[in-house]
């Protein structure tokens, strides 16, 4: 794919932080998510990833997916196992008091949503300046600066005092992808970022996912596009009824799946033979 929106900026508007160590970079034990008796989504899920990753989850709906997203964004709690996170404890789901993860850790992730989730009272430089002031205490002027080469490297900065109702369904998708990228997050977090948009602005928002990738950015995406997912990810997990049941990479998984429920769902989105 091309990569058209990305062009040279300044070194604080590089694409990804320093590297991380490889290893278990995220490790889920035992995680268990439920909304009622009967409504299960993570069932006992044991899932891991190196920092060097780019896990790609696909599955029927109510698989899980787009829940172990919003676990790991902490916008969801477990009612059973643990996460770590970069070799640390990120969230115990046998604590029942007190806080429920590591916030230190909690703002090393970044989410793009399907629903781009953009303040629409705010301009383009105010959503992407609003956490980084608030949160990690930079000046505006700082974050100012930061969010103009980050829009520079998304093909954006005309955009910095345009409103969301002023810009187009892909527009607004690589805003929040900046939005995101402005807290510096070692781990970023896709959700059907794409499933909400014309075919057309789908490859603008692939366009920076891939770059991201090329700059070794460790992601988790959530995906029906089966042709994205065979591009960008280095390991394709198969979730159903809240469990992993195949991972692998894409070139295995989707050319000779091992599992029958695996081939059966493939067969059904992509017509193997």
């Amino acid at each position: 794919m091309n990569t058209p929106y990305l062009v040279a900026a300044p070194p604080q508007a590089s694409l990804t932080p320093d590297s991380v160590e490889d290893g278990d970079f995220i490790q889920l034990r035992q995680v268990r998510k439920a909304y009622s008796e009967q409504l299960v989504v993570m069932d006992q899920m044991t899932l891991s990833m190196r920092a060097d990753d780019r896990l790609v989850i696909i599955g029927p709906s109510g698989s899980g997916k787009s829940s172990l997203l919003r676990v790991l964004m902490g916008l969801e709690s477990i009612q059973g196992g643990s996460i770590h996170f970069q070799g640390k404890p990120y969230i115990d789901g046998s604590r029942k008091h007190g806080k429920p993860l590591d916030e230190a850790l909690h703002k090393q992730i970044g989410m793009v949503f399907q629903h781009y989730t953009l303040f629409p009272h705010l301009s383009v430089l105010g959503n992407l300046i609003l956490a980084p002031v608030r949160v990690h205490g930079l000046s505006k002027a700082e974050a100012t600066e930061k969010a103009r080469a980050y829009l520079s490297r998304l093909g954006l900065e005309s955009k910095l005092h345009a409103y969301p109702s002023q810009l187009s369904g892909g527009q607004k998708q690589r805003v929040a992808i900046a939005r995101a990228l402005m807290l510096e997050p070692r781990l970023m977090l896709f959700d059907e970022v794409t499933s909400a948009l014309d075919p057309e602005m789908v490859t603008e928002v692939q366009n920076v996912m891939m770059q991201l990738a090329d700059q070794k950015m460790a992601m988790i995406i959530v995906t029906h596009d089966m042709h994205f997912a065979r591009h960008i990810a280095t390991r394709v997990v198969f979730c159903a009824n809240g469990k992993v049941v195949e991972q692998g990479p894409p070139q295995q998984l989707f050319t000779a799946p091992r599992e029958a429920r695996t081939r059966e769902f493939l067969e059904k989105v992509l017509h193997l033979d």
